[in-house]
């Protein structure tokens, strides 16, 4: 590999090499066998109708209460401009996905973001933030193998959740599009499955385990506030792509949908194991919590390197990150974010041999 090849650890996508093209081919084939006149058409705002309902029986809810929609950044947008007014309080984690931290500031919201620990966000944190008067619309929680930390929310902590969203009457957004991407544990049981009382509204995608061209997401939530969105959805695009839809509904209800988990999941499971023991090896100092699963890999690194220096040195050496800083209100000028989907075994190595020099030349400047 030439130094002038750039390998890049900022994307959160799968690489090419684990997309299943010939899958999705023959998926679309079969798509437009099946029903040439629905996928062709117009359809409506809640999504391609067979794929919302084999969303809903996947959750184990009614098909009116599923919207499928141009990606889950997309059901994201439409839930928090649903929701969120200028001034409201909205509590996210910390740090958290930056595109969620620029939509809510967008929005007018007042951002609270509380601590995440290796199990997940501090519930205790946020009770105490409760206690003393904070009354957030909602908390945005991303509960397994977090982007940009890589954490899973540990399951006593989900139950804590639900019963403050309970006791003090806000929505928690469980925002889950890296779920099936599990290298080993096992699946914890989703808020939205343990809600009693209707405080949970999910999101997940298809990007992350079919490909991220389909551009396909959902939100499930209680019936009322799906069809709210729906009519707004109506006056904003009338309706989504039904072609791609109809297309991830025969990749899914033939199968192929779970040996693409299983590929990418192998995959990515090897390329995190490689990270890790790259940055063992080669940034002295570098402390992280290897994920379960996911795309991400978090790294504190030593004070004396300053992530603001550091990003334009390793873009000069070949190797792109993201600053630490990008998903934070405050602070993670010490801390980055590593995306190890897209990067194959081989490129690793080199990678972070290259962010090594990298962080070599910062701190001896």
């Amino acid at each position: 590999m030439t130094a002038e090849q750039l390998i890049s650890f900022a994307r959160g996508a799968p690489s090419l090499d684990i997309v299943d093209v010939k899958g999705l081919k023959a998926a679309a084939a079969r798509a437009f066998d099946a029903d040439p006149a629905g996928m062709t058409a117009y359809g409506t705002s809640v999504g391609y109708l067979p794929l919302r309902k084999w969303i809903a029986d996947k959750h184990g809810v009614s098909p009116d209460q599923v919207i499928v929609t141009n990606g889950s950044l997309q059901a994201d947008a439409f839930l928090f401009n649903h929701l969120v007014s200028p001034g409201d309080d909205v509590v996210v984690e910390r740090p958290t996905y930056d595109r969620t931290l620029l939509g809510l500031q967008t929005l007018g919201a007042k951002v609270h973001q509380v601590t995440i620990q290796p199990d997940g966000m501090d519930v205790e944190e946020l009770r105490g933030l409760l206690e003393a008067g904070l009354r957030p619309k909602l908390a945005h929680v991303i509960p397994n193998y977090q982007n940009p930390a890589g954490v899973t929310l540990a399951l006593d902590k989900r139950r804590e959740l639900l019963a403050l969203a309970q006791q003090y009457g806000f929505i928690i957004f469980e925002d889950d599009p890296y779920v099936d991407i599990r290298f080993r544990g096992e699946a914890l049981p989703s808020m939205l499955s343990m809600d009693t009382e209707s405080v949970v509204v999910h999101a997940s995608s298809f990007t992350k385990t079919v490909c991220p061209g389909v551009r396909v997401g959902y939100l499930v939530g209680p019936a009322a506030l799906i069809d709210a969105i729906a009519k707004k959805a109506t006056n904003l695009y009338i309706s989504p792509g039904m072609v791609s839809e109809a297309i991830v509904h025969q990749f899914c209800v033939s199968g192929d949908i779970d040996r693409s988990v299983a590929t990418v999941s192998k995959a990515l499971g090897e390329r995190s194991k490689a990270l890790a023991a790259a940055i063992r090896a080669q940034i002295p100092g570098a402390t992280f919590t290897e994920p379960d699963g996911g795309y991400f890999l978090w790294v504190d690194l030593p004070e004396s390197v300053d992530v603001e220096q550091l990003f334009p040195v390793a873009m000069k050496k070949g190797v792109a990150i993201v600053k630490g800083s990008d998903f934070l209100l405050d602070g993670g000028r010490h801390s980055v974010r590593l995306a190890f989907s897209a990067v194959t075994v081989d490129q690793i190595e080199e990678g972070v041999r290259r962010l090594a020099a990298a962080i070599e030349d910062v701190t001896a400047a």
